[in-house]
């Protein structure tokens, strides 16, 4: 077996036997469950016997969980060493439901045959299983079926394009495949290599308005216009468009009737005129002094819905005014702070060489007291994110809140003509009733409070709202706050700290306040280890993160 079928690998792990098939000169994509609990695997090539047994390592694994249905199954081996093999070359999406529909070769490795067989199959038109799978069926009823030993194996066309990979079998002559634009949705790596979908042959006003845009670089956001562009009844995707070719690719293939179609090309084409015609008696200018300051890199945190302990994470980096995103991905709790650390380095690509970068970390309420100031640069650089960059935290009901983004907007626009603010001090068991609070920072204009812990009297700070929030994330420790207490003693650290410095500029303090409890002889004793700061400026956020999207329907 040579040329364009020399791709195809047979795994071995432990016990299990599955398939897999080469994409570049060391990666290999296979199933994670067949790969399961392992960290290094053996791959033979068939068509290279001369290559011997290889080792390859488990480079990255999906979303998968460990049950059937479980999405993202899906495993990514990296070879010992590059290898003479010619990669597979990937089909564009949606060639395998063609009609009629072509017929789809897998190349696998059932127990009693070690040197391989081929199943022959189609892909079954409609929609994706969930979102996620191709529904396979066998074309003929006596040939060779989808058994143990096909997990992972190539789905190709007789031109020897993949267009996807085979994950399961749900009865005798019935499987179930991942599509490529599933495959790269879960490994977005992958995307670089599968081309574009192929435009119909009567490539209508939706298709040229997306060659336009994509002609022009359109900066625009594809989820907005798809939530903008259908109905209440319309499928919720599984994860947020890269592109708007992705949303529109969706809305063909998913979105039952033209009328979705047609509306997703009015907005696209409003979008376009907005880029081309600027709005009369318009003037550019320089942005507000306090919105340049900062250029966002904005790290959003949200259950995913998937379970307890799923994180739907999306890092997304502002440039000229816009939100361009990184990446998204729903992963476990353990893992949300590796994904961090490489969606945050991936995000400095964007940002211009000069820019002064801030990274704000987007929580729901009952995650604010998260330590993502804590967390380590890099797997190589321990040092706290906190210690290396201006580190804030936004809470992400207010931050989506249209109507306190406006109130939020006046009150930095007042802030921008004050050198300083004072900072409003709520103590260790004050018995101001909160709804009274929150009046008096509202009457008062509060600029800045500063609280011992996260809780009702919080709250009042966030709804009044005022601008700048600071606390002690392990809140005090003590019982008894009649006297001097922990929490006292760190609200007038605090006051001495931020006193006399503009609160567009505290996160710069926060930072130096941090390093300065890094570098102590006794780090976790320091009174600003735990400080955690709530720094949300609109100006900076032209518009909120995107929604994101629960992976359960």
């Amino acid at each position: 077996m040579t040329g364009r079928a020399s791709f195809h690998v047979r795994i071995e792990c432990g016990r299990r036997v599955g398939a897999g098939f080469l994409v570049t000169e060391r990666l290999l994509l296979t199933c994670a469950h067949v790969v399961q609990d392992a960290d290094t695997a053996t791959v033979v090539f068939p068509g290279h016997r001369d290559l011997g047994d290889l080792t390859a390592r488990v480079f990255f694994r999906g979303g998968w969980q460990g049950h059937r249905d479980d999405p993202g199954d899906l495993a990514v081996l990296e070879l010992e060493r590059k290898v003479p093999v010619r990669p597979a070359v990937f089909a564009p999406p949606g060639a395998e439901r063609r009609d009629p529909a072509p017929e789809l070769i897998a190349y696998g490795f059932p127990g009693a045959l070690p040197k391989g067989v081929l199943a022959s199959y189609r892909a079954v038109p409609g929609p994706l299983i969930a979102g996620e799978w191709v529904q396979l069926e066998a074309l003929t009823a006596h040939g060779q079926t989808l058994v143990g030993g096909f997990s992972g194996a190539a789905a190709a066309l007789s031109d020897g394009t993949v267009v996807g990979m085979v994950t399961s079998t749900t009865s005798t002559h019935v499987g179930r495949m991942l599509p490529v634009e599933v495959l790269a949705r879960h490994w977005e790596e992958l995307g670089e290599l599968v081309p574009a979908p192929a435009p119909p042959p009567d490539a209508g006003r939706l298709e040229l308005l997306l060659r336009r845009a994509e002609r022009l670089g359109l900066d625009c956001d594809p989820n907005r216009l798809y939530a903008s562009s259908v109905d209440p009844f319309a499928p919720e995707p599984e994860e947020l468009f890269g592109t708007l070719r992705q949303a529109a690719d969706y809305v063909r293939r998913e979105v039952p009737g033209v009328g979705a179609e047609d509306r997703f090309a009015d907005q696209l084409e409003r979008a376009l005129e907005e880029r081309l015609t600027p709005l009369p008696g318009r003037v550019p200018g320089p942005r507000p002094a306090a919105a340049s300051a900062w250029t966002p890199i904005v790290v959003e945190l949200a259950r995913s819905g998937a379970g307890p302990d799923q994180v739907t994470v999306e890092v997304s980096a502002y440039r000229d005014g816009h939100r361009r995103p990184v990446g998204t991905r729903r992963v476990p709790q353990e893992a949300v702070p590796a994904y961090v650390q490489e969606r945050v380095d991936a995000a400095f690509n964007q940002l211009d060489r000069d820019a002064e970068a801030l990274l704000a970390f987007v929580l729901p309420y009952e995650w604010l007291d998260k330590p993502v100031a804590q967390w380590e640069c890099s797997a190589y650089d321990p040092t706290p994110l906190g210690c290396a960059h201006p580190v804030v935290v936004a809470e992400r009901s207010r931050h989506r809140s249209s109507r306190a983004r406006h109130e939020l907007s006046k009150k930095w626009q007042e802030l921008d003509a004050r050198s300083d603010a004072r900072l409003h001090r709520v103590a260790c068991g004050t018995r101001e009733n909160p709804r009274s609070l929150r009046m008096r920072l509202r009457d008062e204009a509060a600029a800045l409070a500063g609280f011992t812990a996260v809780g009702e009297h919080f709250k009042a700070g966030l709804s009044a709202p005022v601008p700048v929030l600071l606390w002690r994330r392990t809140g005090c420790p003590g019982d008894d706050h009649a006297g001097a207490c922990a929490g006292t003693a760190f609200l007038e650290r605090l006051a001495d700290s931020v006193e006399g410095v503009s609160p567009a500029e505290l996160p710069r303090r926060v930072l130096d306040l941090r390093e300065e409890a890094y570098a102590a002889d006794d780090p976790e004793g320091h009174w600003a280890r735990e400080v955690q700061v709530l720094w949300d400026d609109p100006r900076c956020f032209p518009e909120p993160a995107a929604c994101l999207h629960s992976p359960v329907g």
